[in-house]
């Protein structure tokens, strides 16, 4: 799986564009996600993924990076094993490529926030 570009409100994944939030596990996408509370990551939020099991969750923060992954979203992939990555979309997008081109074998996740 490939992330083609980003830019505020868009994504485009192997020649698919899609205009919300969208979490994605190896090669199975979980369109329009949105969260609980807004711009506040939650435990809540993250049942997709770690029903899954990945090694790995890319989180993108939105363009400014506004949603704050709170402690106790922190805490919950802690407890399930699931190491974490954050930063701005783009950054996340860029890290998300990387992991997915590597051969290492960790599974990927990746959780964005499209906009702010």
């Amino acid at each position: 799986m490939l992330i083609e570009s980003y830019s505020f409100g868009r994504i485009v994944i192997d020649g698919e564009e899609h205009q919300n939030d969208l979490m994605i596990y190896a090669e199975e996408i979980h369109p329009k996600w949105i969260r609980k509370s807004g711009h506040k990551l939650v435990p809540e939020d993250l049942a997709w993924i770690v029903e899954r099991n990945p090694d790995l969750l890319i989180v993108g923060k939105g363009s400014s990076g506004l949603m704050e992954v709170t402690d106790r979203a922190r805490a919950f992939l802690k407890e399930n094993d699931i190491d974490l990555w954050i930063g701005k979309t783009d950054e996340a997008v860029d890290y998300f490529n990387s992991e997915m081109d590597s051969d290492n074998s960790t599974t990927v996740s990746a959780a964005f926030h499209l906009t702010c």
